[in-house]
């Protein structure tokens, strides 16, 4: 099994910044902003002597309330997980009380702990780390997680316990399964219930749950396996209209969110039934559809609707959000679990809907059964002749159809020939698009191959019709 390293430390001390470069990847989100990581962020490590799993967890201070006391359970809960905990200090800050807080809540739940002495760039490395001997975890590492300075030296300490035990094959495997897991991402308004239904789905307090909209600012990756099937659940932040977004902060949230749409194989979209449909859901689910994911709309909190209620979100639905008719609507209740087990086996459909194969043949066949069926439209008396397509592309569906004056067809058949195909291959769950193309006119350029004797004849015959 890979190592488990925990992140921890008071607030804003670089533990993000560590995990980054842990990682090497831009995966935590990175700020100077204190407090900015409310959730558990996990990543492949790929700087030492064996592979291994960082954890970044919240900052801790001590005498913590409210949302940030559920913030230090994320942490308890992560150190508990771990095998080594690296505690990292700021060198030019010094020692602080909550260091000393920080120090007790590892000495009671992590099994082993390193001390890391941060922000150490252009500092003597002795004089940096001598106050914080006082904390009793080992002799301290200075290092500096923005400029990477001794923080292989670091890792290779750590890591050594673990060189003879590293399984090859295990650790191959571990590594090779995450690329083929099916990626999820929940997107939504804030407070609709994104991290409950993620933990309702893992089965256990995976996220920070909390009444107060944008406690996730991060994108969270959570991987589970659910009848033999791997997946990633992707927690993101809420996006809200931009002019109501100030914070700095929030504004990279949503830029994170963004970014797991484009990551993600299947998009859930949440809404929330007591609000009913807004305009910023009109606007997400839109930006979902066009940049082409399979789809599954869930609406939350359906559980103490009356009828009547239940009735109008419905319509609001069909009113406002026509163009996602492909998509599977799911009414469930989070918090309870209620038809929260049908929404895996619905993503499971749009995704295969999305990377299908679809054959030439059939495609043709299928669209000249639309043409007999309806016929397409005259353009300036001339019928416009659709006569082959096939497939070209997937996630989503592109369907090339050639023929003539393709250009010209109307909105209104193209929507035709999308629902036709959409239904003959039951595509349901994902957008389909279609492109048209024009074949070369056999015909064009023959006027300037005609002999001489057919060009006067041609003239001819063009001055007798002028007359």
């Amino acid at each position: 099994m890979l190592p488990v390293i925990a992140l921890i430390g008071r607030p804003n001390v670089g533990k993000s910044t560590l995990f980054n470069r842990l990682t090497r990847s831009r995966d935590a989100l990175v700020a100077d902003f204190p407090g900015l990581t409310r959730d558990r962020q996990y990543g492949f490590g790929k700087l030492g002597p064996v592979p291994y799993i960082v954890v970044d967890t919240c900052g801790v201070e001590g005498g913590e309330t409210g949302i940030s006391e559920l913030m230090v359970e994320q942490t308890v809960r992560a150190l508990s997980e771990a095998d080594v905990a690296i505690v990292l200090v700021d060198g030019r800050a010094g020692r602080t009380a909550a260091d000393l807080h920080v120090t007790e809540l590892v000495r009671q739940h992590a099994k082993s702990a390193w001390l890391a002495v941060n922000k150490s760039e252009g500092l003597d490395p002795a004089i940096a780390s001598t106050e914080f001997h006082s904390l009793g975890l080992g002799p301290p590492v200075a290092i500096s997680s923005a400029h990477g300075d001794r923080i292989s030296a670091l890792m290779d300490e750590v890591l050594a316990p673990y060189v003879d035990q590293a399984d090859e094959a295990d650790v191959s495997d571990e590594i090779s399964t995450d690329p083929d897991a099916l990626h999820i991402a929940i997107i939504g308004r804030p407070n609709v219930g994104k991290s409950t239904l993620i933990n309702r789905l893992v089965g256990e307090e995976r996220l920070l749950v909390f009444d107060q909209p944008g406690t996730t600012r991060d994108s969270i990756k959570v991987p589970f396996e659910r009848d033999g099937k791997s997946y990633v659940l992707i927690d993101t932040a809420g996006v809200r209209r931009r002019s109501k977004v100030h914070e700095t902060v929030e504004k990279f949230s949503i830029i994170k969110a963004l970014q797991a749409i484009e990551r993600a194989g299947v998009v859930i979209a949440m809404l929330d039934a007591h609000e009913g449909v807004t305009e910023q859901d009109v606007s997400l689910m839109g930006l979902i559809v066009e940049r082409g994911r399979a789809l599954v709309v869930v609406i939350n909190k359906w559980d103490g609707l009356t009828v009547a209620q239940r009735r109008d979100v419905r319509d609001a639905l069909d009113r406002r959000l026509p163009f996602l008719e492909f998509a599977k609507r799911i009414t469930i209740s989070a918090l309870h679990g209620t038809a929260v087990g049908d929404l895996l086996p619905a993503v499971d459909n749009a995704y295969r809907a999305a990377t299908r194969d679809l054959a030439t043949g059939d495609l043709t066949r299928e669209l000249e059964n639309a043409v007999i069926a309806h016929t397409p439209p005259l353009v300036r008396g001339r019928r416009i002749r659709l006569r082959y397509a096939h497939q070209g592309g997937r996630n989503p569906p592109v369907i090339v159809i050639h023929g003539n004056q393709t250009e010209r067809v109307p909105d209104v058949y193209r929507r035709y020939l999308m629902n036709w195909f959409r239904k003959a291959f039951r595509l349901k769950g994902t957008p389909v698009r279609l492109v048209f193309k024009t074949g070369e006119n056999p015909f064009k350029g023959r006027r300037n191959k005609l002999t001489p004797r057919q060009e006067r004849k041609r003239q001819r015959l063009m001055k007798h019709a002028r007359r």
